[in-house]
């Protein structure tokens, strides 16, 4: 750990990392001491489930969790089959690969795609996570389907997203390719799962095995990774090597004083029992996408019994004044892209007294050491906040409430929805009864933001989860609109996009702390697109997923209204800002 600014020798191909945390530092060092005299890091790597919960049912999770720690040192001896698999799919001349996931399946491949973008000689990796019917035509549109390897990725195998993606597209594949529709798929699945079964009826090319005691979120090491990067032309044997060595650097005979995973853990989860608990992520542009993979691992693992850390990614920079005293920043600069910018606000933050961890990424080839030392981070802040950091309870509750939602449609023909509290124009806005009554009798959109927003308090989170097509229109939007009420709030601001959120940020708002205030976007599709072999469509599905997660966080008392834009989304997220602004200033 780095002390008062003097820093150990730099290894030079090492990722490095220094905190500057002011007056939360002798606590951060007591926090190192007891960890090293509770024997926590051999623990650790004991698999010592007592470091997370007593109880056994959460113990038995907790046993089969681990394969993390070692994955790294199993995919070296499985390096040839990978570079084989990417030979093979260069040879077969494929031009586009299109990965089928959600959650863990899906976020690490896009930060290889955002990363090492298109790799000549190699396929353009695409990463579908929406079911958004405009968002999946946008994505077929984008791809030569007749040379496109399409990889359904699903730990479980019966995630709902990856498989109705399979059907859809096999769908399409049979119509080119005909009884030859397999050999443009693949499978990344445990073994003995429902895909495992589907892949082999439907002759896929080939199947890639999970590690069944590696969770999704944790897995970015494993073939969920390590497949698609191959087959896009990624080097994984370096990969894999410069996570390694990150890996030997945290291994049990290191005290936690000197491990960089354990002193990162433990500083936010110091921090945030200090009332730092918001992880604001501020990267260089050309690692940028590396924070929507670290808010899944942050949120899903720490979110829970009313406790969490709270990722902030992709936050509009602002200057210092308008950052709350709940924050922590964690600057993930790359050496060959720093931008100036970036630097003089970080240098201002940190002289402004906010906590500052830098962490200077050497090579873009280190994102394997930085997958490794998050994990171990993310895992040991979780044991000190007290909480199972390997399940997600409050996932599986949102995908319960949007199959009761689904089930209705199929026994009514149509989804189950309450009547609009408010019509304005194009603009409906819908809530519970609780908050309903919080709205203080609003009649329009701009008295109901005045009302909804009134309830931010210090400390608290604004939330918008946009069942939107992400598209650049749309994002801008949504962009303004979390600048402008961060500014003026001084609070901090998350923005996702659904389905794809409910498998990362969706297990803080329902089991983290009940400090965020939510604004939930949807809108009349455009277009829509049947899903084959269901009753319903790509569009239906969306909205019931948008109602279930509504219906979850209602019943979790917390504060949020639906905006539902209408059919032009553009024009309505235009009024949404203007009446959300209108709120800020009055």
């Amino acid at each position: 750990m780095s002390e008062n600014g003097q820093e150990r020798p730099r290894d030079p191909d090492m990722n490095h990392q220094t905190f500057s945390v002011g007056s939360c530092d002798e606590a951060v060092r007591a926090a190192l001491d007891d960890l090293q005299a509770k024997d926590f890091v051999r623990r650790l790597w004991a698999k010592d489930p007592a470091l997370w919960h007593e109880a056994p049912a959460h113990q038995a999770v907790i046993r089969n969790a681990l394969g993390w720690l070692t994955v790294s040192e199993h995919q070296i001896r499985y390096v040839p089959q990978l570079q084989a698999f990417a030979n093979e799919v260069k040879t077969a001349g494929f031009t586009h690969i299109l990965l089928l996931g959600m959650g863990g399946s899906s976020l690490c491949p896009e930060v290889f795609r955002m990363t090492y973008g298109v790799i000549p000689g190699f396929p353009e990796l695409h990463v579908l996570d929406s079911t958004v019917p405009s968002q999946v035509r946008s994505f077929e549109e984008r791809v030569d389907l007749e040379r496109t390897l399409c990889i359904v990725a699903s730990k479980s195998g019966s995630t709902t997203e990856p498989l109705v993606f399979q059907k859809y597209f096999f769908e399409r594949m049979r119509r080119i390719r005909g009884d030859r529709a397999g050999e443009n798929f693949i499978a990344i699945t445990d073994p003995g799962s429902q895909l495992e079964g589907l892949v082999r009826e439907l002759g896929f090319r080939a199947i890639f095995p999970g590690v069944p005691d590696i969770g999704g979120r944790y897995a970015a090491l494993s073939n969920f990774g390590m497949v698609p990067a191959a087959a896009m032309g990624v080097n994984v044997e370096v990969l894999l090597r410069q996570a390694e060595r990150m890996r030997q650097q945290c291994e049990a005979t290191v005290p936690a004083t000197d491990n960089p995973a354990i002193t990162l853990g433990t500083v936010l989860a110091t921090l945030a029992k200090a009332g730092r608990d918001k992880v604001t992520f501020i990267t260089s542009p050309a690692i940028s996408d590396l924070g929507a993979w670290l808010e899944q691992l942050i949120a899903e693992s720490t979110g829970k019994e009313g406790k969490g850390l709270i990722p902030v990614d992709d936050e509009p920079l602002g200057d210092a004044h308008v950052y709350g005293n709940d924050r922590v920043f964690i600057y993930i600069r790359y050496a060959d892209g720093t931008v100036p910018e970036q630097e003089a606000t970080v240098d201002a933050l940190q002289s402004a007294g906010h906590p500052v961890v830098r962490i200077d990424c050497t090579s873009l080839m280190n994102l394997g050491q930085e997958f490794f030392r998050w994990e171990m981070a993310t895992a040991t802040a979780g044991s000190l906040l007290g909480v199972n950091a390997f399940d997600q309870p409050n996932v599986q509750e949102s995908k319960e409430f949007t199959k009761f939602y689904l089930e209705e449609f199929k026994k009514n023909g149509r989804l189950p929805e309450d009547s609009p509290i408010i019509t304005d124009g194009d603009v409906r806005l819908f809530t519970d009864d609780a908050n309903h009554q919080a709205l203080k009798g609003a009649s329009s959109l701009a008295q109901a933001m005045v009302a909804h927003l009134s309830q931010v308090r210090t400390g608290d989170y604004v939330a918008i989860n946009a069942y939107l097509e992400r598209t650049p229109a749309v994002h801008e939007a949504l962009q303004r609109i979390r600048g402008l009420i961060r500014d003026t709030r001084r609070v901090a601001t998350t923005l996702g996009y659904g389905p794809r959120f409910l498998h990362s940020t969706g297990q803080l708002h329902k089991g983290g702390p009940a400090s965020g205030v939510f604004l939930q976007v949807t809108a009349d599709q455009s277009e829509d697109l049947d899903i084959p072999g269901e009753p319903y469509s790509f569009g239906t599905l969306v909205a019931a997923q948008a109602l279930g997660d509504m219906k979850s966080l209602c019943t979790r008392n917390r504060r949020v209204i639906r905006i539902h834009l209408g059919c032009d989304v553009e024009a309505g997220l235009r009024r949404m800002q203007k009446a959300v602004k209108a709120a800020l200033l009055s």
